[in-house]
């Protein structure tokens, strides 16, 4: 009997909380030297290298590091969802409550459905990191 790294001790893996699966193409938008490395690291496990915001392919997923400071989240959400395919996620990964550029709630749940998105659930994303799942709205047309 054996069991996979992460799921020996029953719990998921960082890659399984965000349903990332191999081959997906990912973008990564907002990396700076403050990101969770150990996320990413999984992350890229599992699906391989990301793409970044110049990409132009479609993607299934956006993992989008952002802090208080870093522009209007508006603006970068709208940014996000340019290359996002009709299905896909956006993972929006903050500081969490007390961390450097944590960024309040309200400021995403404001937003997200002004550019257009949904926050289905939010992730521990790590020791510093919270991530919410947000997605377009179903019967939203997305042009």
């Amino acid at each position: 009997m054996s069991a996979t790294a992460g799921q020996a001790d029953g719990v998921r893996s960082l890659a399984d909380r965000f349903g990332l699966e191999p081959n997906m193409v990912v973008m990564e938008m907002g990396y700076d030297d403050d990101v969770d490395e150990d996320l990413r690291d999984a992350l890229t496990e599992r699906v391989g290298d990301m793409v970044d915001e110049d990409t132009d392919e479609v993607v299934d997923a956006v993992l989008l590091w952002y802090r208080d400071g870093d522009g209007d989240l508006f603006e970068i959400l709208t940014d996000a969802l340019g290359p996002l395919a009709d299905q896909g996620v956006v993972w929006l990964l903050t500081p969490k409550a007390g961390r450097d550029g944590h960024v309040e709630p309200s400021e995403v749940s404001e937003s997200a459905p002004t550019a257009g998105l949904q926050q289905t659930s939010t992730v521990n994303a790590g020791k510093d990191w919270t991530g919410a799942r947000l997605v377009t709205p179903r019967g939203a047309k997305k042009k």
